[in-house]
């Protein structure tokens, strides 16, 4: 499909530069299948689902992976985006065009990295020095990786710490957080359980592959990045179980049910997880693994958004933004959620 399907204009002052506080007190919009849109707000979530119904959040949590830094006099700025083994990473890299395989990079705090091969897509793979744990070594001298259209409105500071790291976040390695598990509270997590809601958890670590935007001009020739994510056996099991039972799973976030579609099979059988997904949903893919989905709002020509039109039609998804945007609703990562429910 043509890229510039997936487009629409997006006015700047409706970019969230800061979460709702508290965060369950965001705006939701509720998407039927058919229908008209409601305007809800998160704490409205419970009585929009069924008893039964699982939520399935990632449990990932944001290290802080983007790293500024030297070789030489040239300045090198690195987001790390997805582990290779205890000690190299792969990074898309600023400026990245002043290196060249065996290059030292000098970060802040003693931190140092190879720069040893260079990937096809711009990305190198930067071999850490040292002994220490590499997560040691963000602590020390990294930063949370802020999407760039918060980054370049404002300055990173201490509240961002918090702010971006989701109430279910156990498993480091993410760049980017599972965004729409932003809004979840312990207060709405005990209204989604008195109504009998369930939910479970998998682990996709995020890379900063999302943020990039897709720069071919058709679906056909664009490449995902791969991400690592585990569904655990048990896990599987007890979801497999509710769907059996003729209750829905709906993912929170895009995160969720890439994962969850990875491990699905034709029959809408979960399976057991461990390993990469690239996986790359546009119109015309038939869903296995998922029956709804909670997520914000999306940028204009994005996979995030070419996969909630695969999921409601594109159609009714531009429609959708278009009532999000009229009626003033926040977007993208510190933005305001949605539920999709299709028919």
């Amino acid at each position: 499909m043509r890229v510039d399907l997936f487009d629409f204009e997006l006015p700047t002052d409706r970019i969230a530069l800061r979460p709702a506080r508290p965060r369950d007190a965001a705006r939701l919009l509720f998407v039927p299948g058919q229908g008209d849109f409601a305007d809800k707000g998160v704490l409205d979530l419970p009585s929009l689902l069924e008893p039964g119904d699982v939520l399935v959040f990632n449990d990932t949590r944001v290290i802080p992976a983007q790293l500024e830094g030297y070789r030489g006099a040239a300045r090198i700025g690195a987001t790390l985006h997805k582990r290779i083994d205890l000690r190299r990473w792969q990074a898309f890299v600023r400026n990245g065009k002043r290196l060249k395989a065996g290059d030292l990079i000098e970060f802040a705090a003693a931190v140092s990295a190879v720069a040893e091969e260079r990937h096809a897509d711009g990305s190198w793979t930067l071999a850490f020095a040292g002994d220490e744990p590499v997560e040691v070594l963000l602590d020390r001298a990294g930063q949370v990786p802020l999407p760039p259209y918060i980054a370049g409105k404002r300055a990173i500071d201490e509240q961002d710490k918090s702010d971006y790291q989701t109430m279910f976040a156990a498993k480091d390695g993410a760049v980017a957080a599972p965004t729409a598990a932003l809004h979840f509270t312990p207060r709405l997590m005990e209204a989604l359980a008195a109504r009998e809601i369930g939910h479970e958890t998998l682990t996709l670590h995020v890379g900063a592959g999302t943020f990039l935007p897709v720069k071919a001009d058709d679906t056909n020739d664009h490449q995902m990045h791969a991400e690592w994510g585990v569904i655990s056996a048990e896990t599987a099991e007890r979801l497999n179980a509710s769907r059996a039972r003729g209750n829905r799973i709906v993912a929170v976030g895009t995160t969720s049910l890439r994962l969850l579609e990875s491990a699905a099979d034709a029959d809408r059988v979960i399976h057991p997880f461990e390993g990469d997904t690239a996986i790359f949903i546009t119109p015309g893919y038939r869903f296995k693994g998922i029956d709804g989905l909670v997520t914000n709002f999306h940028l204009p020509k994005s996979t995030l958004f070419m996969l909630v039109s695969a999921l409601m039609g594109l159609d009714r998804m531009q429609a959708a933004y278009a009532h999000a945007i009229a009626n003033e609703y926040r977007f993208y990562s510190y933005g305001d959620s949605s539920l999709l429910l299709p028919s």
